[in-house]
């Protein structure tokens, strides 16, 4: 079909789809935008004007004015298309519009009923009802935490800091975390700089490290005159670190007390104590060739440090890489929780943790388990509740979703996984951390500490064990 001859809503679903496909902007891989573009054509097929304003925003790049066009807004208010899942307005902004988008740029118009921001039943994914928002003086070359173009994933002991973008298949999920430019021999304990105009932000990333324009200034200053999220004493022990091989644990865990922010996870043989955990004098006999092989890579490891009240940073020490799971980085990348691998490269610098994120994060979702929990109860009382009972979950697979929601959901919010030299997810042979040589799990004991405060003010029931 000629991009000139443009469908209508009562055409057949094929030849909307390739009329819309005409019009991508080439940042997703074709797979992908096929899959996502027949999903929202189906949603709309009993929508016909929405359908229409649809066709007619993309066909003419929005140069005539369009309806809103909605799709329901789901419980974590994500989009799940081909196994990934995205906010469903960024997903269609960069499949139409701008292909390099990150998720915190857009700005919907003012007279979008339905925007994504709006918090409503039904959310907007009309491109043109966007605009995109980017805050002066930063150098958006150097953002690598968007999934639409990541760096191509090469062998795991590769690495190549200056490969090609050309070849890289849109679709991975491991997302990519270079080093920042400064040179990689700057002390550890110098504060990280960020642009004055980020001030006001507590999602500080790897990805603002690269960033070159603007006056500098310490990040600690701002983290220093934040006010305690509570008045708690702090535990004893900042983080507890597992090691695994494979999924077995080795050795005992390893506490790190909250008088030593910084700690060292290396392979090196020296005993453990203090600020330093060493992986390589521990003993395993069911440690195979390929375990002993990847420990030989571990070198220097990681550093871990904890900043103000439970915020934790990442530096790759190794020659190789380390594979972080990080429902933090997660977010800031426009993914679901645990939707996505992050490799940290070697001398990057980078945040794997917020612990006030976290905390509004296991607020939300205990008062969504409570309410969906009190909102079934009522229903098997014969008091079915409608959509506006519980905070808009009407559907009853919902209802039973969110009630499923238990303490070890809640738990995993302040738990970090990282594997060393080895990744894992759909661009590695490895499907879960559990099937790589050798890893660590770290307890973040002020975030578990919150939690138990949030338990005890919404107490949930448990219906999940924690894997």
């Amino acid at each position: 079909m000629s991009i000139t001859n443009t469908p209508t809503s009562n055409d057949a679903c094929l030849s909307i789809v390739h009329s819309l496909m005409c019009h991508r902007q080439g940042g997703e891989s074709e797979s992908f935008a096929k899959r996502a573009i027949e999903s929202l054509v189906k949603k709309l097929k009993e929508k016909k004007d929405e359908l229409d304003s649809l066709i007619t925003a993309i066909t003419t790049n929005g140069a005539h004015p369009s309806k809103c066009v909605t799709i329901q807004r789901t419980l974590d208010g994500r989009l799940q298309v081909a196994g990934r899942k995205g906010f469903p307005h960024v997903v269609y902004a960069r499949l139409w519009r701008w292909p390099d988008l990150h998720k915190n740029e857009l700005k919907h118009v003012k007279y979008c009923q339905y925007a994504f921001d709006l918090k409503c039943d039904n959310v907007c994914v009309n491109p043109y009802h966007y605009e995109r928002v980017v805050s002066p003086g930063i150098d958006l070359s150097g953002l690598t935490l968007s999934g639409s173009v990541p760096l191509l994933v090469k062998d795991e002991y590769d690495y190549d800091i200056h490969q090609s973008h050309s070849s890289a298949e849109s679709h991975l999920q491991t997302i990519q975390h270079p080093p920042s430019r400064p040179s990689p021999q700057e002390s550890f304990m110098n504060p990280v700089l960020l642009p004055a105009s980020e001030s006001g932000s507590s999602a500080s990333t790897s990805a603002f490290s690269t960033i070159g324009a603007g006056p500098l200034r310490p990040v600690t200053n701002e983290i220093a005159f934040q006010p305690p999220i509570s008045n708690h004493p702090a535990p004893e022990y900042w983080c507890s670190i597992a090691y695994f091989e494979m999924d077995v644990q080795v050795g005992e865990t390893f506490k790190v007390q909250s008088t030593c922010p910084i700690v060292t996870v290396d392979g090196y043989v020296d005993p453990s104590g203090g600020d330093r955990f060493c992986l390589g004098q521990l003993s395993n006999v069911h440690r195979t060739e390929n375990i002993e092989r990847a420990r030989l890579h571990i070198g220097k490891g990681m550093q871990l440090e904890c900043k103000g009240e439970g915020d934790v940073w990442v530096r790759c020490l190794s020659d190789h890489a380390v594979f972080v799971q990080s429902y933090y980085l997660d977010r800031e990348a426009g993914r679901a929780p645990g939707d996505a691998v992050h490799k940290i490269y070697p001398s990057a610098y980078i945040k794997v943790f917020d612990l006030r994120q976290c905390h509004r994060q296991m607020q939300q979702q205990a008062a969504t388990a409570q309410a969906a929990s009190a909102a079934q109860a009522a229903a098997v009382a014969g008091n079915i509740p409608g959509p506006g009972s519980v905070g808009g979950i009407a559907p009853a697979i919902s209802l039973s979703v969110a009630a499923g929601i238990g303490v070890d959901d809640l738990r995993r919010l302040c738990i970090l996984r990282m594997s060393f030299v080895k990744g894992w997810g759909p661009d590695y042979p490895r499907q879960s951390i559990k099937e790589t040589p050798c890893w660590i799990e770290i307890h973040l004991h002020r975030a578990l500490q919150l939690l138990d405060e949030v338990l005890h003010t919404m107490p949930i029931a448990d219906p999940h064990p924690l894997d």
